[in-house]
């Protein structure tokens, strides 16, 4: 079971940048994906999350409205679409994954419910 997280690297303030994460190993619809960051001397810190359908998806306060979460099964990939950064997005970027459970949208936003991660992407943002 693996993640494989790319897209990161070095953009302007109000620039915009897509994250990828490729899932390997399980069947990738049966899992809810997550993304978070952790900022230099930062705890990690929750930044999206989605259902295994895409349908239902959960921001955190600080990037709702200029980040999105998306999915393609068919590809096994998860999409962080992020627009309008500042440059206290500055993080490294980790995708995650978890299974399915009743009680899900309960916990999305802590580390629980993932149980693979995926190795970062570092992002900047910078003039």
């Amino acid at each position: 079971v693996q993640l494989q997280a790319s897209g990161g690297g070095l953009v302007q303030p109000g620039g915009s940048l897509r994250l990828s994460c490729v899932a390997s190993g399980r069947p990738f619809g049966r899992y809810v994906m997550g993304w978070f960051r952790q900022a230099p001397g930062r705890e990690r810190e929750f930044v999206a999350a989605g259902s295994r359908s895409g349908r239902i998806t959960y921001y955190a306060g600080s990037v709702k409205g200029r980040f999105t979460i998306s999915r393609d099964d068919a590809g096994n990939t998860v999409f962080l679409q992020m627009s309008s950064l500042k440059p206290e997005d500055t993080a490294v970027y980790y995708c995650a994954s978890g299974l399915h459970t009743s009680d899900w949208q309960s916990y999305y936003s802590s580390i629980a419910p993932y149980d693979v991660w995926g190795q970062g992407t570092l992002v900047t943002v910078s003039s």
